[in-house]
């Protein structure tokens, strides 16, 4: 899933104050999950200008909605009577949402509300912690399925740095070294031979450093 998490409202009133009406937008998916973009904190973030309003003696309109996704072209349906109404749109949807918004209205101001973290998973209620990169090559099949890539502070790829120490990361001791963990989880499964097998060199292509991306799946398009 993709973690965010709000910005200050200080922030977000320097960058809706200027308009008469405004739309806090939720998504009800990915940031829902982590409790901070989904119709509930939408509301919330809604209340909040409101009284930033009144406390400035700014005249200033604003609801709040959400849909289930705002990466998808689908789920607008609902919404579009409120997004016509808006001045300005302020999206609690991850950084892909706010620039989906961009794309399908582009001539409505559409800011951010929250700061797009991680892709992570879910530790426990509350704990979040990021486990993938999106780099476009997975080699999970090689590493027992811990990811050295986002879980290595240095994303190294044959066995731990040398700062690792008794299971923890150089840069955190309440970090674990992803290298420990992955040795630990090739000797549970058996597989404690592929440790000495070398890993090539990684095409970093695959990877943001090849620039923006694009997947085209040929069965769905017309």
């Amino acid at each position: 899933m993709i973690v965010g998490r709000q910005k200050p409202l200080e922030e977000i009133w320097d960058l809706v104050s200027v308009y008469g009406k405004v739309l806090v937008f939720g998504c009800n998916t990915c940031v829902a999950v982590c409790h901070q973009g989904g119709n509930k904190e939408a509301e919330l973030v809604a209340s909040m200008l409101r009284t930033r309003a009144t406390t400035e003696g700014a005249s200033m309109e604003v609801r709040s909605g959400g849909i289930e996704r705002q990466c998808e072209h689908e789920f607008f349906a609902s919404a579009e009577a409120d997004i016509e109404w808006a001045d300005a749109v302020l999206s609690l949807a991850c950084g892909v949402g706010v620039q989906f918004l961009v794309k399908r209205y582009p001539v409505l101001p559409v800011y951010p509300g929250l700061d797009t973290c991680f892709l992570g998973d879910v530790e426990k209620a509350g704990v979040f912690t990021e486990s993938c990169q999106a780099c476009g090559k997975c080699i999970l099949g090689l590493t027992g399925g811990i990811c050295p890539v986002a879980r290595c502070a240095k994303r190294l790829f044959n066995g731990p740095c040398g700062g690792s120490n008794r299971g923890s990361c150089e840069i955190n001791k309440e970090l674990p070294c992803a290298w420990h963990l992955i040795v630990d989880r090739l000797d549970a499964l058996g597989r404690l031979d592929d440790y000495e097998k070398l890993a090539s060199i990684k095409d970093w292509s695959t990877e943001r450093a090849g620039g923006p991306r694009k997947l085209v799946n040929e069965e769905f398009v017309a």
